[in-house]
């Protein structure tokens, strides 16, 4: 198993806690691991909050997207995932595709289906006011590996 930095964005209350229940509320209707509400993102502490629009709930096969609420990438958010990819050690071919986690589990076609049918969210809009820098397995496929993420630093957008 491989390790990598990754950089999370992560959302200002109260969002974040809304998020933070909903992920918390499927993990234990679920059996799957707790984590924190975040975007996965390869984006650099050089410009305020960042906003961006709700899109839909999703699913899919892939154990870290098993279900997930789409966001809208715009402008700001590609301009700093560049910059962060040019500033790392370790550049790395990641794809930006905004999107919030809010499942890590192997599940069926059929009840992913519906579960992401079932999701409503009370926001079309999600701000992130910090970012963090979390040293995880890559690709992480497991419960454990999840269990093993390590936030290494935070830092406020904008400082």
């Amino acid at each position: 198993m491989s390790t990598a930095i990754a950089y999370w964005l992560i959302p200002t209350e109260p969002t974040r806690r809304f998020l933070a229940k909903l992920i918390a509320d499927l993990a234990r209707r679920y059996d799957a691991p707790v984590f924190e509400p975040q975007i996965v993102s390869q984006v650099a502490t050089v410009c305020g909050p960042i906003q961006l629009k709700t899109l839909d709930a999703q699913h899919s096969s892939e154990f870290t997207k098993t279900l997930f609420v789409q966001l809208a990438l715009n402008a700001n958010l590609q301009r700093l995932s560049e910059l962060i990819r040019q500033r790392s050690p370790r550049s790395s071919h990641y794809h930006l595709n905004p999107h919030i986690s809010l499942l890590y589990r192997r599940m069926s076609l059929a009840a992913r289906r519906e579960l992401a049918r079932s999701i409503r969210l009370p926001f079309s809009e999600v701000v992130f006011d910090s970012v963090c820098a979390v040293r995880c397995a890559s690709p992480t496929r497991n419960r454990a590996e999840v269990e093993a993420w390590r936030v290494i630093a935070t830092k406020s957008l904008g400082e």
